[in-house]
């Protein structure tokens, strides 16, 4: 099981794990990888500072920005996706700045008051930027994904960020491709899934009532 990024709106530091909804978020991870399922975990632009300590209350593997996986056979490329929104400079700037380890180490040093309260100020004006950006801007950039998949030498992408959820065909070099996007998890969770006879999408309900696909 692979998750591609914002687990959490907002990720301010390993010690959030004190608060009971993130150490549930953990439970639940660390029962999936105790049954005997791998988890893996690419960070997010909101969850980018998630760490070791996460990852082993998770029961989790953090993974680099990109992977590539064999699934059933079939190369895929799996990344958050903000990386593909190349149209938005400003973002990008931005991220370039959060990711920096230097910048990060710093942040976490910080008191875990200040922190949270510095969490939600960005959160407000990340809203109201994205409020103001052409929607076209907010969107992956069709040759920054062209170039992602030339590079890993792959026919398949899937990744989150955009909570745009489709299933995309196009053509590079000639091979037919398709790019998968995941969607967010506010009105209600789903998650995709791949095997040998394609992709198809699940909404997860409660348990009583099991999943639907999509």
């Amino acid at each position: 099981m692979y998750v591609l990024g914002d687990l959490f709106d907002a990720w301010i530091g390993d010690d959030q794990l004190a608060e009971e909804m993130p150490a549930q978020v953990a439970k639940g991870l660390r029962a999936v990888a105790d049954a005997g399922v791998p988890v893996g975990i690419i960070v997010g632009n909101r969850d980018f500072a998630l760490g070791r300590r996460f990852a082993d209350a998770a029961g989790a593997t953090l993974l680099p920005e990109q992977i590539v996986v064999d699934v059933a056979g079939v190369p895929t490329l799996l990344m958050h996706g903000d990386e593909l929104c190349t149209s938005d400079r400003a973002y990008q700037r931005f991220r370039r700045l959060i990711r920096n380890p230097v910048v990060q180490r710093s942040l976490l040093a910080l008191p875990y008051a200040l922190r949270k309260a510095m969490a939600s100020g960005l959160r407000r004006k990340s809203r109201e930027a994205t409020a103001a950006k052409p929607e076209t801007i907010l969107d992956v950039e069709p040759r920054a994904v062209e170039a992602a998949l030339r590079q890993a030498n792959v026919t398949r992408i899937v990744h989150g960020h955009t909570h745009r959820p489709a299933r995309h065909r196009l053509q590079v070099d000639g091979r037919d491709c398709e790019r998968w996007v995941l969607a967010d998890w506010y009105d209600s969770g789903s998650y995709l899934e791949l095997d040998a006879e394609g992709g198809r999408t699940r909404k997860v309900l409660a348990p009583s009532q099991g999943s639907l696909e999509n």
